[in-house]
């Protein structure tokens, strides 16, 4: 997936730099990873807000997210030519909500479970993020519901 991004993003002005330049084409070849990677390092920078890539995928994991409260709220921006999806961080005495996110289904090594053998996350203190058929949705739905499918990520 090649993006221009705007020098909005936090991650690329160094990039950009002095330069003149105001966009700068990167080729994303783990959405979902670098999606991840922002929340966790807005989180351990104590941010308030971050900003990630649009993507329906990207939407569906923030929704969840939302509902299990690990974040405040997100919503979509379409500022120029890049459509974002603006994320407000949630901490919980100066401390942040989500303690652990990583990516378990990788580009190079892909996951997939059952609905029988979907395990809860941390003892069930945590989450994973499955992606089925049904749509994106947490480890107990998938485990209702009967359904299977890749597992996205883990949260705690």
């Amino acid at each position: 997936m090649i993006c221009v991004l705007l020098d909005k993003f936090q991650g690329l002005q160094n990039l950009v730099g002095k330069c003149d330049i105001r966009s700068v084409i990167v080729s994303l070849s783990d959405s979902i990873g670098d999606f991840l990677t922002r929340i966790r390092n807005a989180q351990l920078a104590m941010h308030r807000e971050t900003r990630v890539l649009f993507s329906k995928v990207n939407s569906s994991i923030l929704k969840i997210l939302k509902e299990e409260g690990y974040i405040l709220n997100y919503k979509k921006q379409e500022s120029d030519s890049v459509p974002s999806l603006v994320v407000q961080l949630k901490y919980y005495d100066k401390s942040p909500v989500i303690n652990d996110i990583a990516r378990v289904s990788k580009p190079g090594c892909r996951y997939y479970s059952k609905c029988k053998d979907i395990s809860k996350a941390y003892n069930g203190l945590g989450i994973f993020i499955i992606s089925t058929p049904k749509g994106v949705m947490t480890d107990y739905n998938a485990r209702r519901l009967k359904v299977g499918g890749e597992v996205l990520c883990r949260v705690f």
